[in-house]
């Protein structure tokens, strides 16, 4: 098959899945998605092992076609960070930006390091010589919350805004910031050249200021281009080229395309969607993004489920697994607690803040595409045919289960009594 048709094969699967969802199990349509392809590669692994149907190298060819990390960094990313950018209200991100600020930096640099060294002293425990650098790099890839898993479950419970901002603007911009740390650990545990601090420095510069600068004046253009014409067919197609030709000239650039989506997709849900667009586009605007966001959302974790036909989860992995999971829940904790530290002093804060914004801060399909990136080539010492590539996918993928099934399917009461708690305190206000 090619991967067209893989992909289309997948659409239809995840459109099925989420039909059932919607009419049976009650669930996200997400987390349903991924816990059935889970099932589903389970249920193929298990075949395999008990040598009663062999079917995990087809499918593991099959997946492999659509190249997970390709499809999901190089193609829909795009997509649906413009697509988060796009319903982004700014003037309640004006009111946030500091505590946004706060946790994108401060949290997930502070994640790293307790990720980093939490996950060396335990391996060095356990007789498993796995470099600090190489614990690092986990920390890197794994501490910034995925937006798109955030936005594709926790938005639509509806929050409290000041909540609601928060997690989805730390999420929104926050996979910048981790990106350029794990390009960087990249480049220490990798390279044969170690890169000096000045190059850290060039590196944030280009990509991340670059990437808001980039998104910042293709907002701008596509703003004028779309406030040019009143056909509404038209200005929705317009839309349509940032994530797709806007999306790959960050490449020609080197700066970062997330951040770059998300800029531009906030200039243009804010601004020109009050003086740009003409009356019927801004009636099809949100229904024709929600449509895209969807669809795109349900191959792509129906593919997260699917990528554990992509290796062999061996026993000397399983541990490191099973305790990066209540690892990175710590880190995450602490790294919220400290962060609040800088900005609770100033203003009042729902009491379930803290406690939502430190389960609801979902790993998702961006931690698992960017392990998969990882070089092959570099073995543990003295453990035989293991790779740090492997250690950390297999730990990578255990997180964003367990983040995606268990928080994603269980943030729901945590919100609703958030939104209890903040109904009693304004309608105290209004008495």
């Amino acid at each position: 098959m090619t991967a067209y048709t893989t992909f289309c094969l997948l659409a239809f699967s995840a459109m099925i899945i989420a039909l059932v969802s919607s009419k049976i199990i009650k669930l996200q349509s997400t987390i349903t998605i991924t816990a059935s392809a889970l099932m589903i590669s389970l249920t193929i692994v298990l075949l395999g092992q008990f040598d009663i149907f062999s079917l995990q190298e087809i499918a593991a060819q099959v997946v492999a076609q659509m190249s997970f990390s390709n499809f999901l960094l190089d193609g829909v990313l795009g997509f649906l960070l413009f697509a988060g950018g796009l319903f982004v209200k700014l003037g309640q991100f004006k009111d946030q930006k500091w505590e946004i600020a706060t946790l994108t930096a401060v949290g997930t640099l502070l994640s790293t390091l307790i990720v980093g060294y939490g996950l060396y002293y335990f391996l060095q425990a356990i007789d498993i010589p796995f470099d600090l650098i190489h614990c690092f790099l986990f920390g890197a890839l794994i501490s910034p919350t995925d937006p798109i898993a955030v936005l594709a479950i926790v938005k639509k419970l509806h929050a409290p805004t000041r909540i609601s901002t928060q997690i989805e603007g730390e999420s929104l911009f926050n996979d910048g910031f981790g990106f350029v740390l794990f390009v960087t650990l990249s480049a220490f545990a990798f390279s044969d050249v170690e890169p000096t601090a000045l190059d850290v420095a060039q590196l944030f510069a280009v990509e991340a200021l670059g990437g808001i600068t980039y998104g910042f004046f293709l907002g701008l253009l596509f703003h004028l281009l779309i406030s040019s014409t009143n056909d509404h067919s038209l200005e929705l197609m317009l839309t349509l080229a940032i994530p797709t030709a806007g999306y790959v000239c960050t490449e020609f650039f080197h700066v970062s395309g997330p951040l770059a989506m998300v800029v531009s997709g906030i200039i243009i849900g804010n601004w020109t969607r009050k003086t740009g667009f003409s009356e019927d586009s801004k009636q099809h605007l949100d229904r024709f993004w929600e449509v895209v966001d969807e669809f795109l959302n349900g191959v792509l974790f129906l593919m997260i489920g699917l990528t554990l036909l992509l290796f062999d989860i061996r026993e000397k992995e399983l541990l490191p697994a099973l305790f990066a999971i209540p690892l990175v829940l710590c880190a995450r904790y602490i790294s919220i607690k400290v962060s609040y530290l800088f900005f609770k002093p100033f203003r009042q804060y729902n009491p379930m803040s803290v406690r939502i914004l430190w389960w609801g801060g979902l790993r998702g399909g961006l931690a698992l595409a960017l392990a998969l990136t990882i070089p092959t080539g570099y073995p543990i010492d003295a453990l035989d045919n293991l790779e740090v590539r492997d250690f950390i996918v297999v730990m990578t993928f255990a997180v964003v289960m367990f983040s995606i099934l268990v928080q994603g399917s269980t943030i729901t009461p945590m919100i609703k009594k958030a939104t209890t708690i903040q109904q009693r305190y304004e309608n105290k206000s209004d008495s």
